[in-house]
C-alpha cells in the first residue's frame, strides 16, 4: 500500500469513527515510496487530510512551525535538515515551559527507519 493509500485509508476510518464519537487525532503520517520518493500527511481531528513538506504538532508547533517555514527548502539534504532541527529544539529549551532534555531524531527513507541523533540511550525509545 503506498503512502498516499494508507493517508487515505486513515482519513476516511477517523471519518467513519467521528459520526459515532468524538475522537482526539491528530497525526503526522510519512513514508518513502519508491515512485514518489518520500511523503508525509498531516490528519486532524475532524478527518482533514493534508499533504505537507514538514510538520509538527502539539504545543512545540507554536515555536517550531516558523522555522520550519522559514529555513525549509525543496531538496534539503539531512546535514541541512538536521541543523534546521536543532534550531528548533534550541527554540523549545529556551521558551517552553516544560524542561524536555532528551530528543530523539530519525529518518525515513528508502533504506527504512533510522536514529540519526539521540540525546538518550536509544533502547529506552524502541
Amino acid at each position: 500500500m503506498s503512502v498516499k493509500a494508507q493517508a487515505n485509508f486513515c482519513c476516511g476510518e477517523l471519518a467513519r469513527a467521528l459520526r459515532k464519537g468524538p475522537f482526539q487525532v491528530n497525526c503526522l503520517l510519512g513514508g518513502y515510496d519508491e515512485d514518489i520518493g518520500g511523503q508525509l500527511y498531516f490528519l486532524d481531528y475532524l478527518a482533514s487530510l493534508q499533504k505537507v513538506n514538514f510538520g509538527v504538532q502539539g504545543y512545540a508547533s507554536n515555536f517550531c512551525m516558523s522555522i520550519f517555514d522559514r529555513e525549509w527548502k525543496p531538496a534539503l539534504t539531512q546535514e541541512e535538515a538536521l541543523t534546521v532541527i536543532d534550531h528548533c529544539i534550541a527554540e523549545l529549551k529556551t521558551r517552553f515551559l516544560i524542561s524536555q532534555p532528551n530528543f530523539m531524531i530519525k529518518a525515513v527513507d528508502k533504506d527504512g527507519v533510522k536514529i540519526l541523533k539521540c540525546d538518550a540511550n536509544p533502547a529506552d525509545h524502541e
